[in-house]
């Protein structure tokens, strides 16, 4: 079996107490080395994460999702031995198998074997056991994110808001996101195109339970990707 101590984890934490330490002992029974970046949490979300033996990293004031990605992937590029990264969210929707499957993708292309790649993007649309498990609004949102994003078109992408990714150490020194929230994951999309990463899809199963959907995108969230889509061109890098 595959070591995976040259792997982290990063998982941005925003009041997630009650589930981060069951989530965290999972990937951990997984992948030894994780950091989660509390981000601003109101609740117990820190207590808990000492409890599990991750690293903790903590915003003093809640600043976004991108922004918790970035400081996460800034830590996690300066352990040493660091050399694949996974985005991977802390509310249960992920599986720890999916993320190690993707990672093999990342090893085998840097043993030559298979297509090149830098970036593995999960995706909730290649696949039939993870297309049934979708809610109808968030598919219709999804497919329309995909449909106006002229990056995901030109990479050819069904899932562009997907926050499992894995990617290597190129990916990790060259990312800079700008976007706090939850537009980062249009943000990686346009910086794969800008640094010419190599980008493939892996089919993932997406646990949608009744807290993950509480705690997820909501519709007006979608909303606000959209607009922050819209807005980005305008700020410029």
């Amino acid at each position: 079996m595959t070591t995976q101590d040259d792997v982290w984890l990063v998982i941005p934490v925003y009041n997630e107490g009650s589930v981060i330490t069951r989530v965290v002992g999972q990937a951990l029974a997984v992948f030894p080395n994780i950091v989660c970046v509390d981000d601003g949490s109101r609740d117990d979300t820190a207590a808990q994460i000492g409890q599990t033996g991750a690293h903790l990293v903590r915003h003093p004031v809640n600043l976004g999702q991108g922004a918790a990605i970035q400081t996460g992937v800034e830590y996690a590029r300066a352990q040493p031995g660091a050399t694949y990264f996974v985005t991977f969210d802390a509310d249960g929707q992920h599986r720890t198998e999916d993320a190690a499957r993707m990672v093999a993708r990342l090893r085998a292309a840097d043993r030559g074997e298979g297509e090149p790649v830098d970036l593995v993007l999960g995706s909730r649309f290649l696949a039939e056991e993870a297309r049934k498990g979708v809610p109808v609004v968030k598919r219709v949102l999804l497919r329309v994110v995909a449909a106006i994003s002229p990056e995901g078109r030109r990479l050819k992408l069904t899932d562009a808001h997907n926050g499992l990714r894995a990617f290597n150490r190129v990916v990790a020194e060259r990312l800079d996101i700008l976007q706090n929230g939850m537009g980062h994951a249009s943000e990686f999309v346009k910086l794969a195109l800008h640094h010419h990463w190599r980008v493939v899809e892996e089919p993932v199963v997406i646990l949608y339970t009744d807290y993950s959907k509480a705690k997820g995108q909501s519709l007006l969230n979608g909303v606000n990707i959209l607009v922050d889509n819209a807005l980005r061109p305008a700020r410029g890098r």
